[in-house]
């Protein structure tokens, strides 16, 4: 009855706009002027060419899409091809607009557009190879109150040549207004008479007056409302229908921008069940467990191991106990807040950044030589550092700078837990995020709370004695390592003049530090200005470094690249694909104990998995947009993409040896 009641419908505005004064007579203007164009005047031989319908409608009149609606029909092509020519598919429609007239939903352009079809010139043509083309169409032409049935022939006159480009400017807005492959599958559900599709889109996408137009009938009821709702990384539309299969169609996310998907039957958890406070909620103790387990990680001991040197000196009352741990947690949580935050401000600037950004700077990379050399040399009795007492001191202000060196250095690690935490925290409301970074601060700090509020557990620690002097001096042992490390990543982000002056630092820092200690021994303090004085010199070498020049990572594979990806997977070739960088200490352990072994070299050359390596060591942007579109906001992350799999299989961030060697 609806079909019916619309063929009717149609009927009836043909007969009212066949009596219409403003009507085009048969022989003059039509009301959608059109005309055929390509994309290369001359194409080559074998090669493709793009054939846009350039339309531009009457003011007052508009098009039909692909799927008209409610009321008029799509647009009829006959196309007559040179001999040997074929076109390489449907043709491709841009994103529609909606027109409600007299309850009826009608999906139409009022405004000019163009859709685009493909044309496979034949090879072995020779040069200036006439190829003439030809398309009748018949199509429907309407205002809100008439409807007119017309015809155009549009001819196209095209030679085989060198293939050079023509209507560049006008091609590049026509393509970008076709809908996009959406790769990822939706969800429908209906109940109740109540239609929802849930589309997967990351939370970061912008949308704007989102409207979903279906490719065929039976698919939804096109008058119902529409309501678009966001849950996360996904879109929920909830509307009336009742599908019989597949869901396919359009989804309008901006003006002249859209999203082909693909939804098929299941079931859609509703927005209630799937809160935002309930992903928080998920993404906080997912932190809170990440931050606890980066205490054994190997890029935080250093600095663990000076709050052990003030932890075992003992005696200390319950208040001060106390007080000491909730200025070591307030100092862990306030770094990671405000990384956290700086973080979200740069991304929301525009900038791709994720967590250790700062160490993709080697500046910065220059001032942290200079203060583990400091500590260094501290732990080695050269020299008692005098405002930064917190490296081996207690009290409140001593504790929260404690903290927020551990957070600081810690950032190039990222354990179990914590990378999807953070991936999330990404896509959060601000202040949900930033709860979630907090998160990560009280998990590194939760070990020294128990120790501070536990009694029994402070008296399980060893006794002050001669020993921790002997103690200080072991622990130099792998700060010295942290210095020797962080200068071969300046080398590495920065060539010969970043090594260099990572050892300039180093002798200038050294030079001040050991006339301070001199003065020390003398019984005089250390002094004012040669406090600036190591303050300010190793800031000032710092800026000579403009930015990164890194390296390409030494572990075997080919590097990363979109394009790369999309190319093996088209040869059916399975890919590992895993993105490190050099100030990342979790990556270069799985790197030694996981990737590059004998064992997992032979296995993929087994099973021809081709390997791809993401070097974030410098923050590349394209490598950056990548990992955040897999929920990641830093290094590692390994991916393994499967013959035929549509998504690939996102590995541990903490690899085994024998984890690699099984992929199939």
């Amino acid at each position: 009855m609806r079909a019916l009641c619309c063929v009717l419908m149609t009927l009836a505005l043909f007969w009212t706009g066949a009596a219409h004064a403003d009507l085009a007579p048969a022989d003059g203007p039509k009301h959608l002027a059109m005309r055929l164009v390509a994309d290369s005047d001359a194409p080559r031989a074998g090669q493709s060419v793009t054939l846009a319908i350039d339309t531009r409608p009457a003011p007052g009149w508009h098009g039909y899409w692909r799927n008209p609606g409610d009321a008029g029909f799509a647009p009829a092509f006959d196309w007559t091809l040179p001999k040997g020519a074929s076109l390489g598919g449907e043709v491709q429609w841009p994103v529609p607009t909606t027109l409600l007239v007299a309850g009826l939903m009608n999906y139409v352009y009022e405004a000019p557009y163009a859709p685009l079809v493909s044309l496979r010139v034949p090879a072995g043509l020779a040069k200036g190879t006439p190829l003439p083309i030809k398309l009748a169409i018949n199509y429907l032409v309407c205002t809100n109150a008439i409807c007119v049935p017309e015809q155009q022939t549009l001819d196209l006159d095209l030679v085989v040549g060198d293939g050079a480009p023509a209507h560049g400017a006008d091609f590049d807005r026509w393509r970008a207004a076709i809908p996009k492959p959406l790769d990822a599958a939706g969800t429908y559900q209906v109940k109740d008479g109540a239609l929802v599709i849930a589309v997967p889109l990351p939370a970061a996408a912008k949308v704007d007056k989102a409207a979903f137009f279906p490719f065929g009938p039976d698919m939804i009821t096109y008058a119902a409302p529409q309501t678009v709702t966001r849950d996360g990384d996904r879109l929920l539309i909830a509307t009336k229908g009742a599908p019989k299969g597949p869901i396919t169609g359009v989804l309008r996310i901006g003006p002249d921008l859209g999203l082909s998907i693909h939804a098929t039957a299941g079931t859609v958890a509703q927005a209630s069940d799937r809160s935002g406070w309930a992903a928080a909620l998920l993404a906080f103790a997912g932190a809170v467990l990440g931050g606890l387990i980066l205490n054994v990680m190997p890029c935080v001991f250093p600095i663990l191991s000076l709050k052990a040197l003030h932890l075992a000196r003992g005696g200390e009352d319950e208040r001060a106990a106390r007080i000491d741990a909730l200025g070591y947690l307030l100092g862990t949580v306030l770094m990671c807040v405000a990384l956290g935050g700086l973080i979200l401000a740069l991304r929301a600037g525009g900038s791709v950044v994720g967590w250790a950004f700062q160490l993709q700077d080697p500046r910065i990379v220059v001032l942290l030589i200079a203060l583990t050399f400091a500590i260094t040399l501290n732990l080695a009795g050269r020299f008692e550092i005098p405002v930064p007492q917190f490296a081996s001191h207690g009290g409140a202000a001593g504790s929260v700078a404690t903290g927020a060196l551990a957070a600081f250095v810690a950032t190039p690690c990222s354990g179990p837990f914590m990378g999807a935490a953070l991936g999330a925290a990404l896509v959060l409301p601000w202040p949900a995020a930033l709860a979630v970074f907090a998160g990560l601060g009280i998990g590194l700090a939760l070990p020294f709370l128990a120790i501070g509020f536990v009694p029994a557990l402070r008296r399980r620690l060893p006794r002050p004695g001669l020993w921790m002097e002997r103690f200080r001096r072991i622990l130099a042992v792998p700060m010295a390592l942290t210095v020797l490390a962080l200068l071969w990543l300046a080398w590495r982000q920065a060539g010969t003049m970043g090594l260099a002056i990572g050892i300039a630092t180093m002798v200038v820092t050294g030079l001040v530090l050991s006339l301070g200690g001199a003065r020390q021994r003398r019984g005089a303090g250390f002094g004012w200005a040669l406090a600036l004085a190591a303050l300010l010199l190793p800031a000032g070498l710092a800026a000579a470094l403009t930015g990164g020049a890194a390296k390409p990572a030494a572990v075997g594979g080919d590097a990363f690249s979109e394009a790369r990806l999309a190319a093996l997977r088209r040869q059916g070739r399975p890919v590992f694909a895993y993105f490190t960088a050099d100030w990342c200490l979790s990556c270069k352990v799985n790197e030694a104990s996981s990737i590059d072994t004998a064992a997992t070299r032979a296995a993929f050359a087994k099973h021809k998995v081709a390997v791809l390596v993401g070097d974030w060591t410098d923050g590349d942007p394209a490598l950056g947009r990548f990992i955040q579109a897999h929920n990641r906001a830093g290094v590692p992350l390994y991916l393994y993409y499967a013959p035929g799999a549509a998504e690939p299989r996102v590995l541990p961030q903490v690899l085994t040896p024998g984890m690699l060697t099984t992929l199939r």
